[in-house]
């Protein structure tokens, strides 16, 4: 199933795609269920938006790929290595990267996003699965000139627009089946398959539930493989991930 929040006729809603259609559900489907109303939009007259906007934080994993470990000079660590980003940060789809005056190199990095849909707190990582909503694509994008400077990532990562995140959630979706390609202007620039994670989905829930209390609709960004680079005003950047969809964002 495929769960869109959009905007029409100057309201916004949560919807399911059904075809060329989205269903437009009775209020937040993480909280009132699944309940649709009788109204029916083409999908083409409606405009996508993140699809969730955290209720208190987006958790990020760093270096959960050897490849892009090595890549940032470094050998992966054994535990995740987990950092924040403000909710502040996401945007939609079609929504402007904007790269902020303060810093001369900003990077891209695709990445699978997992959305959370019940409190969670101290999960077992056999029991990750009900706590997931669904995912969705997403983008860490890193002032990284900020962050080598600062010595931590906070300000480098946590600009505004630099956590696009959609188009859909897609809540039947199988990790091990899939994986990510990142473009820039049309152009490959990173290409993997999510059996290369090094921690699981479920471990990474397992591991920062042990820190953080996860509200629904709060994030996890799961890593980003090898072959990130740096963006200019004028790019655009896509992430396609099968069996979700494609989320696209220019840069200005």
């Amino acid at each position: 199933m495929q769960v869109v929040r959009l905007s029409h006729d100057e309201a916004i809603a949560y919807g399911i795609i059904d075809g060329e259609d989205v269903v437009v559900l009775d209020g937040d489907p993480m909280f009132a269920g699944f309940q649709p109303t009788a109204e029916r939009i083409p999908l083409a007259e409606v405009t996508l938006l993140a699809p969730s906007i955290p209720r208190s934080k987006v958790v990020c994993v760093g270096k959960n790929y050897h490849d892009h470990a090595a890549e940032m000079g470094g050998v992966a660590p054994e535990a995740p290595l987990l950092f924040l980003k403000p909710n502040t940060a996401v945007i939609g789809p079609g929504d402007a990267i904007v790269i902020p005056p303060q810093s001369k190199r900003v990077d891209f990095e695709g990445e699978l996003a997992v959305v959370i849909g019940r409190v969670a707190k101290n999960v077992k990582a056999a029991d990750a699965a009900d706590y997931i909503f669904g995912y969705t694509v997403a983008l860490d994008m890193t002032a990284r000139d900020l962050q080598q400077a600062d010595g931590q990532w906070a300000r480098g990562k946590g600009f505004d627009t630099f956590c696009p995140l959609g188009p859909v959630i897609e809540t039947e979706f199988e990790v091990a089946a899939s994986g990510l390609t990142t473009r820039v202007n049309g152009e490959v620039a990173q290409h993997a398959p999510f059996t290369a994670m090094i921690h699981s989905v479920a471990d990474i829930i397992e591991y920062s539930s042990s820190v953080w209390t996860m509200l629904p609709g709060d994030v996890i960004l799961t890593g980003t493989p090898a072959g990130v680079g740096p963006v200019v005003s004028g790019d655009e950047v896509s992430v396609e991930i099968p069996g979700i969809g494609i989320l696209r964002n220019p840069v200005r």
